[in-house]
């Protein structure tokens, strides 16, 4: 399995009790979806290694109580204290036709509903406090934050993401 084939699910953030279970922080909305899992990939390594999971319960809204298969140790949880944790894409639950994920809308075209098209869609970089589409054109980079006032529509037929930017917004970096 590889990396581009998964999602992040979360981190193994720390130790559980003595006989070597685990918490693991998700990272979504609905944790609730993900307490019947028989495994996940872990990231050891680089490597996507799975990990059988002989049971889990939730803990405290989003985090996920988890008792792996062979971790059976607190010398052992400790080896995989801070790794990331995957699940394959169809694992994703089903969105409404106006919700998407990230990964989905990347090769969509964007268009505003004022300027026109845009660009190509790139990718969405989430790591700052404000999520931003990350759109090419001409060899240029176009950042727009994720915002539901932004977006009108998301039209996953045709591959069009059509934006309602600010005035001014898409110029500033032409």
């Amino acid at each position: 399995m590889q990396k581009e084939e998964c999602f992040y699910l979360g981190k193994i953030v720390r130790k559980y009790s003595f006989k070597g279970e685990v918490l693991i922080k998700l990272d979504t909305d609905e944790p609730e979806l993900y307490t019947e899992m028989e495994s996940v990939f872990v990231d050891y390594n680089n490597n996507l290694i799975p990990f059988f999971i002989e049971k889990s319960a939730l803990h405290k809204s989003t985090l996920l109580r988890v008792q792996f298969e062979d971790v059976n140790s607190e010398e052992k949880a400790d080896e995989i204290i801070g790794l990331e944790v995957y699940l394959p894409l169809n694992f994703l639950p089903e969105l409404d036709d106006d919700q998407f994920y990230y990964h989905e809308i990347i090769g969509f075209t964007a268009e505003d509903v004022n300027f026109g098209k845009i660009g190509i869609v790139k990718g969405v970089n989430d790591s700052a406090a404000q999520a931003l589409f990350e759109i090419e054109r001409d060899g240029k980079q176009i950042l727009i934050p994720v915002n539901d006032d932004f977006i009108k529509k998301v039209d996953k037929k045709h591959k069009i993401l059509l934006l309602d930017t600010p005035e001014g917004l898409i110029d500033i970096y032409l």
